[in-house]
């Protein structure tokens, strides 16, 4: 027997759910969340087939490929895109899977980082398990081996526009058919695996590569996005700034969820907050916080709901049901939901961020911190955080370009037969580099608010979450205000966030 047969009937060894280490993540299809999707894209855990899910897919496996033996479908039995019309000759099946993947392996530009590579086996992996195709189970278990091992394939950043990551999963599948080498791991690589008409059309039938780019941001922006309030609470501290714009009567009669969410967290960390305010009302940049903040929570939020239908979504064209024992040909592969999504939070990211600034401008100006400008040494000229207003204001510029629609596009190709794409995976990477540079906007508050509470020799008020992100950036932030380089400064900020 081939190996390939064998990975078929052979089921993989999978250790029992409640046996399985904190370090693992069950695979079946359905339930694989953002947070195990960055886990296994980072390496700090280990991918498990579920036992019934690999069950699930040699079953399929066997029901696809009784369909086609009584009627035509697409990608098996014909050509695809404008080739949809072209009959496929027995003789030619054999290898038609290899020359599909051959085919459509044209990605182009720079390479697609490790980490997003990872995310894209994750992805790809767990839909498979969904069970809407005839993929052999032994494409499974070598995704599954090559996440635990550590081997990639490589792939290229350009090829996508929206309707599937066509050309970077045909990079993946000429990999496991060991055409192309793997790189990176440890141990041995696995072995290549035969793939025929029915792996690959259904491998490359996904936008894996999107939702995984989407998922590592998303990830990201939870916990980036949970750290402004407390940086604008240092800021709000250091300019004795008011409190009453995030009254809970303020919020209940313009209900809006993450304006509500954000006001409440303030509360808290400023409910120990004994200043008379220096202004009767305070710049936007501290006073219409919940509004901006909380939208781009509800943004974020939007985006997991998405990302958990894509997670476990069984996308492929033609979409398999075993049950019924037929194939359905659709455009559930079309990602104008995700697109959208992903367009929104790139959108409320620069607003949030536009506010960052304005706070930091509030911070250099003496008239609200009766400190010298520019929070320097002395008022002779000095010109202390002076750079960081360029500094947040260049990635600022970065992510307003990010920030550009994708939805706008518009693509007719393969012979006008697809006439329509939602250039999501432009979104996704959009959306990874706007988190990095909303990383470093805040880093340039975070670390003149801390300059600030210094030199003014005040603490944040009560004893609890606030002052210990306060005492974590004290210990990271060297406190010297004499005129000096402020990279390693702002990288040290980043870092805490």
């Amino acid at each position: 027997m081939t190996p390939q047969q064998t990975a078929d009937t052979v089921p993989a060894t999978v250790p029992d759910a409640g046996t399985l280490a904190l370090d693992s993540v069950a695979l079946d299809g359905r339930s694989l969340t953002i947070p195990q999707t960055a886990a296994l894209a980072r390496g700090t855990a280990r991918p498990v087939i579920d036992a019934a899910a690999r069950a699930r897919l040699v079953e399929a496996g066997r029901v696809g490929r009784a369909v086609v033996r009584r009627r035509p479908v697409y990608g098996y039995t014909t050509g695809v895109g404008a080739n949809r019309t072209t009959v496929v000759p027995e003789q030619s099946a054999e290898d038609f899977g290899m020359r599909l993947l051959r085919s459509h392996s044209g990605g182009i530009g720079p390479l697609v980082p490790d980490e997003q590579v990872r995310a894209m086996l994750a992805v790809r992996l767990n839909q498979l398990l969904a069970g809407g195709s005839a993929v052999s189970a032994a494409v499974a278990d070598r995704l599954a081996q090559a996440l635990t091992t550590g081997h990639l394939p490589r792939v290229h950043s350009l090829g996508s526009i929206g309707t599937g990551d066509l050309s970077a999963l045909a990079e993946l599948g000429l990999t496991l058919a060991g055409e192309l080498p793997w790189h990176g791991g440890s141990g041995p690589a696995p072995a290549a695996l035969r793939l025929t008409r029915w792996d690959a059309l259904p491998l490359i039938s996904s936008g894996a590569l999107t939702v995984g780019q989407a998922a590592l941001a998303a990830d990201d922006l939870v916990r980036l996005l949970d750290r402004v309030p407390l940086v604008a609470a240092l800021t709000l501290t250091a300019v004795r700034g008011s409190t009453e714009p995030y009254a809970a009567h303020v919020h209940a009669r313009r209900a809006h969820s993450g304006a509500q969410h954000l006001a409440a967290r303030m509360r808290s960390l400023l409910a120990a907050a004994d200043w008379r305010p220096a202004l009767i009302q305070d710049p936007f940049g501290l006073r219409c916080l919940p509004q901006v903040q909380g939208t781009a929570l509800e943004a974020l939020d939007s985006l997991q709901k998405v990302l958990h239908v894509e997670l476990n979504a069984a996308l492929e064209n033609p979409l398999l049901d075993p049950d019924a024992q037929e194939y359905h040909h659709h455009g559930g592969f079309h990602f104008a939901r995700l697109a959208l999504a992903l367009d929104q939070l790139r959108l409320a990211l620069l607003s949030t961020a536009e506010l960052s600034t304005t706070r930091l401008g509030i911070l250099v100006e003496p008239a609200f911190t009766s400190l010298p400008p520019f929070l320097a040494e002395r008022e002779d000229g000095s010109s202390g955080v002076m750079i960081t207003e360029y500094a947040a204001q260049s990635a600022l510029a970065e992510l307003r370009g990010a920030a550009q629609p994708v939805t706008l596009g518009h693509a007719v190709i393969s012979r006008g037969v697809e006439e329509h794409a939602s250039f999501a995976s432009t979104g996704a990477r959009r959306l990874l580099e706007s988190a990095e540079h909303f990383r470093l906007v805040l880093a340039c508050e975070l670390l003149a608010a801390v300059r600030a509470l210094r030199m003014r020799g005040v603490l944040p008020p009560g004893n609890g979450e606030l002052r210990d992100f306060y005492h974590q950036a004290v210990a990271r932030l060297d406190p010297a205000i004499r005129d000096r380089n402020l990279s390693a400064d702002v990288a040290a900020a980043a870092g805490l966030l």
